[in-house]
């Protein structure tokens, strides 16, 4: 969608660039002086080529510019914005001389965390899927088979015993709130169950029943309560990319307490007490939260255990959803001269 026909080398280098795609290239590069229009360019090849895509950049300011001209060009389609949640984040840190530890410290931006989610649902909902994403997108997330089975599919007909589908939320991270409706809660009111699914913008679902049956289906506006048009189904994604089976869930508890039981044997061996403390301390709080709830803070740090990976195997990343769902996909790599190494620094 754009007021612009490709003008100047564009067309030139848009049906070149198509054409190597087309011809199972893997790898080709579009270089042009500032202002020349290669985003324009890039938008016009996804066009052509129709293939679910991956854009990358090496630092947020840029990502932000991209997501706001890609959103423009593809008002219609599914364009995400897939970047770090955190505000702020002090890792853990020891001050010898004072004998002194810092605890990890971290704020999570909202907003961020329901793009990376909403980023997610829609690449295992859709096709027509453009993501713009930081050097976030080769980091560790949950396996996409994992969050791709835990979801709650609702049909308007269907028979559901009601104290059964709320656990089931609660067990895809959802919490129950009456008083205060927001992302990542549901609320029950005699027949009625709304949940805020946690990567939507400002539309919550809500489920009519008669008896086990649900009557009707609608998406409302969360901050009016006003209903929009009925519809006959809905697809309920889980509340976090961490979100495992409860089998799974007891494995990595074990796999955990196992590691943590060799690194403390490795403390104790070498008389580093305040360490063997800390660790002890910090894991067994972590792993109650775990146990307890399915959620800790900073629960991307133990995503092996959750997937099951073995000790240095590739984590899942940002990579693995395009690939769950899509045979075919392009990868776009802006400024990159300067991502490219910086992404293998990442390593």
């Amino acid at each position: 969608s754009s007021p612009y026909q490709p003008a100047g080398d564009q067309p030139k280098a848009i049906e070149t660039l198509c054409q190597s795609i087309e011809a199972g290239n893997q790898y080709q590069t579009l270089l042009g002086v500032t202002g020349s229009g290669k985003t324009y360019t890039m938008a016009k090849v996804i066009e052509k080529t129709k293939k679910p895509t991956l854009i990358m950049t090496h630092n947020k300011t840029l990502a932000a510019q991209l997501y706001s001209e890609f959103r423009s060009f593809f008002p219609n389609n599914h364009v995400e914005y897939f970047i770090s949640y955190y505000d702020y984040y002090q890792p853990e840190a020891y001050l010898p001389r004072q004998d002194l530890f810092i605890e990890k410290d971290s704020s999570i931006n909202q907003e961020l965390e329901r793009l990376r989610l909403s980023t997610t649902a829609n690449l295992l909902s859709h096709d027509d899927v453009i993501v713009i994403a930081s050097v976030s997108a080769n980091y560790g997330l949950g396996s996409p088979d994992d969050y791709r089975s835990i979801v709650q599919k609702l049909c308007v007909g269907d028979e559901y015993n009601q104290k059964a589908l709320l656990l089931r939320l609660v067990d895809m991270g959802y919490k129950r709130n009456d008083e205060f409706f927001d992302r990542g809660d549901f609320r029950v009111t005699g027949e009625v169950i709304d949940i805020y699914p946690a990567y939507s913008e400002e539309f919550a679902i809500r489920i009519e029943f008669f008896g086990d049956e649900i009557e009707a289906i609608y998406e409302f506006n969360s901050l009016t309560g006003e209903n929009e048009e009925g519809i006959k189904e809905a697809t309920i994604y889980s509340a976090n990319q961490f979100i495992v089976s409860k089998e799974k869930l007891s494995r990595a508890v074990k796999s955990i307490e196992e590691e943590l039981a060799e690194r403390l044997a490795y403390y104790q061996k070498e008389d580093r007490m305040i360490e063997y403390n800390r660790l002890k301390q910090r894991t067994e709080f972590d792993l109650e939260m775990i146990e307890g709830t399915g959620m800790c803070k900073g629960i991307e740090n133990y995503s092996r255990h959750l997937t099951g990976k073995k000790p240095g195997e590739t984590p899942y990343t940002m990579m693995d959803y395009f690939e769950a769902m899509h045979d075919d996909y392009l990868v776009i790599v802006d400024e990159s001269h300067v991502s490219l190494p910086q992404f293998r620094g990442m390593y």
